[in-house]
């Protein structure tokens, strides 16, 4: 079963996106477009990079705590994925679920048609699991589950691989806010975050010397020439990660090489750029597991349980709604 973005709607999306992206100031691209059939891919290549270890460590700590995890919301647990990439993570979860008589229910948002079926793959061979594909936003898709849910049983969101990260602090807390409002007493919130750690190995994270990630931040270029009838010159960009320690993130950037401009007909703009000027494509927001609970704390989510990666490199902390056993 499978919910879709028409994709009417979607191509008018990414055209307006870019329209204002590279009409403005400094001229930005939302990291949501790095991730079609060829970025997907891209990035599960970034993830066994050694240079990435958020993956690993991530898969770790689920392998290690998933049973504790599961065991305390009781038989019948429905699991949510929000951006679900391959689906070997949340089968970590889904092994230990207890149906009662029924199969297991998962539902999967994510706007990567090639992620979706990647998991839907995965999930597919444990035994007696039911799949509903969201490809939508997240907010879209946590509000139609919120819509057609049923069944009095608990659910878990899963927001893993630091996704939370992509999102400046505002839009984080909002984005849990909302993620609070469909959580029922006995739900629960699985969040895995980046921490803060030295410069030199966050900047090898996003500048691996194989220059995968050069050419996943590159993907969304080609994105808009395939897509949107663009003409940008990919050669003519380089990529850039910088560490933001005020702000406590990464950002990532396309350098224009040389003064240049490039249309983009579906968007009906000619953007210009000077030689330096960038594109910036993501943000990536590094934690403290403090400022976790915090952030948590405020839309109404208390900590029941934090785990840490023994380098300190990676978090995953289990939510519950406030007032909830």
């Amino acid at each position: 079963m499978s919910h879709v973005i028409p994709p009417g709607d979607e191509a008018r999306g990414f055209a307006d996106d870019v329209r204002r992206g590279l009409g403005g100031r400094p001229k930005v691209l939302p990291p949501k477009y790095f991730y079609d059939a060829l970025g997907s891919q891209l990035f599960e290549a970034i993830c066994q990079l050694p240079w990435y270890p958020i993956t690993r460590a991530e898969m770790g700590q689920l392998e290690r705590h998933a049973g504790e995890i599961v065991a305390s919301f009781g038989a019948g647990l429905e699991l949510v994925e929000l951006g679900c990439g391959s689906g070997e993570k949340l089968a970590l979860l889904a092994r230990e679920v207890q149906g009662a008589g029924e199969d297991r229910l998962i539902h999967l948002v994510d706007i990567s048609e090639k992620a979706l079926e990647l998991s839907r793959s995965n999930l597919a061979r444990l035994p007696r699991v039911r799949v509903i594909t969201h490809r939508a936003s997240y907010e879209a898709g946590l509000r139609a589950m919120a819509a057609e849910r049923r069944g009095p049983g608990a659910r878990l969101v899963c927001f893993l691989g630091s996704n939370i990260g992509n999102f400046d602090p505002p839009a984080a807390e909002a984005l849990l806010a909302e993620i609070q409002r469909d959580l029922r007493p006995g739900d629960g919130l699985l969040l895995g975050a980046d921490l803060v750690r030295p410069e030199a190995e966050l900047l090898l994270a996003y500048d691996d010397p194989l220059g995968v990630t050069a050419a996943f931040n590159k993907n969304v270029l080609l994105r808009i020439n395939s897509e949107l009838g663009g003409d940008l010159d990919l050669g003519a960009f380089a990529h850039r990660a910088v560490w933001n320690a005020a702000a406590s993130r990464v950002e990532m950037h396309l350098v224009s090489r040389h003064r240049q401009t490039a249309r983009v007909a579906a968007a009906g703009i000619e953007a210009s750029f000077a030689e330096g000027e960038t594109i910036w494509t993501e943000s990536s927001y590094k934690y403290t597991l403090e400022g976790i609970t915090a952030m948590g704390s405020r839309v109404g989510l208390s900590c029941r349980r934090q785990w840490i990666e023994e380098k300190g490199r990676f978090s995953t902390t289990l939510f519950g709604v406030e007032g909830a056993g």
